[in-house]
């Protein structure tokens, strides 16, 4: 059921590799690398990593599923594919909430870009021991001019691979920065569980302790794997747009989750026995800027070498930090093209204006407005809760209704199966009518009970 005649017009990857970088791009972006880390720290280690597997296996497999058919069968943006099944009002709606996710998210994932392009400069700088001083993120984030200036290093960095369009833009690039990337996670990853004392932290991580468990525990799990694996954002539906019909959806998607989750892992792997280490486990509750920009510099700072460790380290960031946000700026760039019939360029310079302005108020939020909060939230933190906690599960919740009740889960399993057998059909057709929506609803009311 692939809208072929609308294929050749539209900007697509060169092929299954090309595919299956760019989507692992997006996937191993910050919130492996950055948001992975710090949740499984403050949520119970190896007892968070036994739930977010199993809803990787489960509600992952079934979305990324759904929403990468979705995006290939219509050749369309998350709007165009949401309005060319749903007719009503509530999937006109969803089909840009769509939009409206990754626009909340680039602003903040830039500022948080541009935190690691700053840290990332101090440390080829050699200024080890100074940003590893106490006060010294809190000073340089309050410094609103200069976080501003590094936020626009980072955005242009992202503008000049989108505008460079699909193939030799997004997929160019993540041919170059993916495998680096892993190379660089497994360096570090190998450095960190063999330091003196590492093993208690691995332990932490790896171990399930059930007395750790709690219902935020499987909140914040279900939450960072939307992140994860860039589901309910719009991402996969634009990425599945540009996938050609030859190209398996079942093996892809296998490797995607599998690339994911290995790089999670690692990233874990990476940060917690450090953190452990030099704090314990009371240092684990440290919130997720605290432990990246506060915590590990001093971690670095206490090592031989903690140069080359934080530089390698944060050079792994930067990575994760523009794959990731490039596939949310591509997702509004392609909405913006397709519904308004602008040029990629001027799409471009509209999000890049978009971002800038929306920037301005998260990094406000922690100087000038620091003193403003919503639900006793700094903005930034605010943004993150609204895309992450409501708008994600509603828009995953949309999907499944669309996709079992509206489209007919045969004709996404059709399209899955086009060039591969999908041996769970059957188990799909359950997961996506039944159980997905329902769960979709408990974790959207616990998030929203536990949260506020």
């Amino acid at each position: 059921m692939s809208n072929n005649g609308q294929s050749a017009k539209r900007a697509s990857f060169s092929g299954k590799i090309g595919y299956v970088l760019a989507v692992a791009g997006s996937a191993v972006g910050l919130g492996n690398i950055w948001r992975f880390p710090y949740l499984a720290a403050k949520y119970g280690g190896g007892i968070f990593l036994l739930v977010y597997l199993i809803l990787t296996v489960s509600f992952g497999y079934v979305l990324i599923m759904s929403e990468t058919a979705l995006g290939r069968m219509t050749r369309k943006s998350p709007v165009g594919a949401f309005q060319t099944f749903g007719k009503t009002k509530s999937f006109k709606i969803g089909g840009w909430l769509n939009a409206i996710i990754p626009m909340l998210i680039v602003p903040y994932y830039s500022s948080i870009g541009g935190w690691v392009i700053k840290y990332l400069a101090e440390y080829l700088k050699g200024n080890v021991q100074t940003v590893a001083q106490d006060g010294y993120f809190t000073e340089f984030i309050s410094d609103s001019f200069q976080v501003e200036a590094w936020f626009i290093v980072f955005a242009i960095l992202v503008f000049c691979v989108i505008l460079a369009g699909v193939e030799n833009g997004i997929e160019r690039v993540s041919k170059i920065m993916m495998p680096i990337l892993v190379i660089l996670a497994v360096i570090v990853a190998i450095y960190s569980v063999t330091r003196p004392g590492a093993i208690e932290g691995v332990k932490y991580f790896l171990i399930p302790n059930p007395k750790h468990f709690s219902a935020m525990t499987v909140v914040a799990a279900m939450g960072q794997m939307f992140y994860s694996m860039s589901l309910a954002m719009g991402i996969m539906i634009t990425y599945g747009s540009y996938t050609k019909d030859e190209v398996s959806i079942v093996k892809s998607v296998n490797q995607i989750e599998i690339f994911d989750t290995g790089i999670a892992i690692l990233a874990g792997m990476m940060v917690v026995p450090a953190v452990y280490i030099f704090s314990g486990e009371a240092g684990t509750s440290q919130s997720g800027a605290g432990l990246m920009f506060v915590t590990l510099p001093n971690v670095f700072d206490s090592m031989s070498g903690g140069q080359i460790v934080g530089t390698v380290f944060f050079v792994l960031v930067a990575l994760a930090a523009l794959t990731s946000s490039i596939s949310l700026m591509e997702t509004v760039v392609s909405i913006m093209c397709e519904r308004f019939k602008l040029k990629r360029v001027t799409s471009c310079l509209i999000v890049i204006a978009f971002s800038f302005l929306l920037g301005m108020v998260s990094i406000f939020g922690y100087s000038i407005w620091s003193d403003f909060t919503i639900f006793k939230m700094q903005m930034l933190d605010f943004f993150d809760f609204v895309s992450n906690n409501i708008m994600m599960p509603v828009v995953a919740l949309m999907t499944c209704i669309l996709i079992g009740f509206v489209v007919k889960s045969k004709y996404i399993e059709d399209e899955i199966e086009l060039n591969a057998k999908f041996k769970s059909r059957t188990l799909y057709r359950i997961m996506i009518k039944y159980i997905c929506p329902a769960c979709m609803v408990v974790i959207l009311l616990s998030s929203l009970f536990l949260s506020l």
